[in-house]
């Protein structure tokens, strides 16, 4: 369904009232669903939740920290690529406790000078995620237009939970560390989008770069699958933002277990990316266990779990030994961590230490507060 524009091309937020921008805002959004009861246009939306158990993530997105405008190979930004970034980022974390996602609330906050079709673009871009990631139930219902001196956009999600929601601890008693989505490739694109025109990517054909951007811009989290997991049995689960090596370790240390990596079963997304890591002179290796964003779902699965339609496994994890506490059962070897006041936990790469696979000190990948 197409709409009429809601303001004459090249008219910016600075020239329309609140009114008037939200009139070119919600055309395009998706803003009702099973589970609302009433979505915008109140102080408040009212939001089924049957269960009783509601789940919520919030999450931002800063221009010049999270995206570019214009980035240094010359793509320009969409307003659907940054609405399709807050969709993804936002419903990977509920799939990601086994969760599905049923509304959004965002507040975006604009210079005077945003154009009210990226604004139309952002709406439409957030909506659509919601079908293209399985996200069906998902409705945005409200949330905040402003000004500001950058653009910036904070959603947050709510989800329906059905069993027990799925932490990052829960795997004390070891299993089958599995995966599902991709890997390494929006790392790939921002590499790419970060390099100047011409520059050491020329050597990669351009529907290959255009497709590790999109991986960058637009990545696709595999969000109804988080719920198939939890009905698998999974015992911890997270979504790979910050690197696959890096949120490993977050449930290792969770859960106080050591997790072994299987390189031969992350040889495919390694293979995927090798034409464009020898055109440009970046081991595929980095992209696959350092790269963040593409917010696939990793999990533990009990040993010999069967396993859902495209997860794969690649890894395997233990219980650690007890330092110390009481003998017998009572508590997993993550409440145990826990309750002796700190984490601990190991991850090697068929057994070796990062440090030892790639033959030198590596940053496992990325954290908000490093510079």
């Amino acid at each position: 369904m197409t709409h009429e524009p809601a303001a004459p091309p090249g008219t910016t937020v600075s020239q329309l009232s609140e009114t008037e921008l939200l009139d070119a805002f919600l055309p395009g959004a998706t803003t009702d669903g099973p589970h609302v009861l009433v979505g915008p246009g109140d102080d408040c939306a009212v939001i089924a939740a049957p269960g009783e158990r509601v789940m919520v993530t919030t999450d931002t997105l800063t221009v010049d920290q999270d995206f570019a405008i214009v980035w240094p190979c010359g793509y320009r930004t969409t307003g659907a690529d940054v609405g399709h970034k807050c969709a993804a980022q936002n419903l990977a974390d509920i799939a990601a406790m086994g969760a599905v996602p049923t509304a959004m609330v965002v507040s975006l906050t604009m210079p005077g000078d945003t154009q009210v079709a990226w604004v139309s673009e952002f709406a439409a871009g957030l909506s659509r995620a919601f079908g293209e990631l399985g996200a069906a139930e998902c409705a945005l219902v409200g949330g905040d237009l402003g000004w500001g001196r950058e653009l910036s956009v904070t959603a947050t999600v709510l989800g329906r939970l059905e069993g027990e929601p799925v932490l990052r601890s829960g795997a004390g008693r070891g299993g089958t560390l599995v995966h599902v989505g991709v890997l390494g490739r929006a790392a790939a694109g921002l590499d790419a989008l970060q390099t100047p025109v011409p520059g050491r990517w020329d050597g990669v054909p351009e529907p290959e770069r255009t497709a590790l951007h999109r991986a960058q811009l637009r990545p696709a989290p595999p969000v109804s699958v988080g719920a198939e997991l939890a009905r698998a049995g999974a015992i911890a689960m997270l979504d790979i933002s910050d690197g696959l090596l890096r949120d490993v370790r977050r449930i290792a240390r969770a859960s106080g277990v050591s997790i072994d990596l299987d390189p031969q079963a992350l040889e495919p997304a390694v293979h995927t990316l090798a034409h464009a890591g020898e055109a440009v002179g970046v081991d595929p290796w980095q992209w696959v266990l350092t790269g963040g964003e593409d917010h696939g779902l990793l999990a533990v699965l009990p040993v010999d779990s069967p396993l859902p339609s495209g997860v794969r496994a690649i890894g395997s994890c233990a219980p650690l030994p007890r330092e110390d506490g009481p003998r017998g059962g009572g508590s997993s070897a993550g409440n145990g961590a826990r309750q002796r006041g700190h984490e601990r936990g190991t991850v090697t790469i068929a057994g070796r230490s990062p440090r030892q696979w790639f033959g030198r000190d590596v940053v496992e990948g990325w954290d908000h507060f490093e510079p």
